[in-house]
C-alpha cells in the first residue's frame, strides 16, 4: 500500500490508466528480488498485493484495480443545495464497486460453516475457526490474481478487469473507498455509522451483510478502512 501511495504521488498528472498499470507494476516489481521471482510466479499468495481506487483529474476517469468501491453524485451548480435537510446528497447517488469474483461465494461457504456448527456464535468472535476453514478455498482463488481478477502486485496486470468509468463535464461529488466500508455513505460519519450498526446487529458478518472475516473481539472493524470525499 505505501509503495503504491508512493508511486501515485511521483506520476504525472498526465498518467493513463494504462500507464499507470505498466509503471505501478515495475515499480513494485524493483523490490523483488530476482530469486523471489521464481516463486512469487507460482504463489501469488506471496506478493505483495493492493487494491487501488484512483480519480485522474485531467482524464476526468475513475480507475478500479481490485476489490474497491465509489459513489458518484451529480452536484447542482449552487453547493447550498447539494444536500437535504439530513445531510445525504438530494440527488440519486450512483454506485460503483470491482469485486473479486470468488468473494461472494467463500462468505456464503464460511457463513454456512458458523450457521451449522453447534459452538455458540460467541466463539467466533474469539477464534473464527470458519475463516480458517475457507483459507484453503482463499489460496486456490488467489492462483486467478491478475486471470480473473485485477490487483497491483507487482506482475502484469490483467486490464480486462480494470474498471475505467468516465465522468461528464457536469460537477460531480465522488468518494472512494476501500471495501472495509460494507455500506458506503455520501459521508464518512454516515458510513461510520452503518458500519457500527453492522457490529452491533451482526458481528461475525454472516447475516445483513456477508464476509469472509468477522469483527473479532477488540476490533472496531473487519478490514481496512479508507474514505475519500471531493467535489470536481
Amino acid at each position: 500500500m505505501r509503495l503504491v501511495s508512493k508511486y501515485i504521488r511521483k506520476m504525472p498528472k498526465t498518467t493513463t490508466c494504462h500507464e499507470f498499470c505498466t509503471g505501478v507494476t515495475k515499480y513494485i516489481r524493483k523490490h523483488y528480488k530476482s530469486s523471489q521471482l521464481p516463486t512469487l510466479e507460482a504463489h501469488p499468495e506471496d506478493r505483495l498485493t493492493a487494491s487501488a481506487v484512483i480519480f485522474s483529474r485531467l482524464n476526468r476517469e475513475i480507475w478500479m484495480i481490485g476489490d474497491c468501491q465509489a459513489l458518484l453524485t451529480p452536484r447542482p451548480l449552487s453547493d447550498s443545495h447539494s444536500y437535504s435537510s439530513s445531510g445525504s446528497p438530494a440527488d440519486k447517488s450512483i454506485y460503483l464497486d470491482n469485486p473479486k469474483p470468488y468473494e461472494q461465494e467463500l462468505a456464503d461457504q464460511r457463513a454456512a460453516f458458523i450457521m451449522a456448527s453447534p459452538l455458540p456464535h460467541d466463539h467466533f468472535l474469539d477464534d473464527d475457526t470458519a475463516r480458517q476453514a475457507i483459507i484453503p478455498r482463499m489460496l486456490e482463488t488467489m492462483q486467478q490474481q491478475n486471470k480473473t481478477y485485477s490487483v497491483v502486485d507487482g506482475f502484469p496486470i490483467d486490464k480486462r478487469h480494470v474498471r475505467i468509468v468516465p465522468l461528464d463535464l457536469q460537477p460531480w461529488e465522488i468518494v472512494l473507498a476501500s471495501d472495509g466500508y460494507p455500506f458506503l455513505c455520501p459521508t464518512l460519519a454516515e458510513s461510520e455509522a452503518k458500519l457500527e450498526e453492522q457490529k452491533h446487529h451482526d458481528p461475525l458478518n454472516i447475516d445483513t451483510f456477508r464476509a469472509t472475516k468477522a469483527f473479532m473481539q477488540g476490533n472496531n472493524s473487519f478490514d481496512d478502512r479508507a474514505y475519500i470525499r471531493f467535489t470536481v
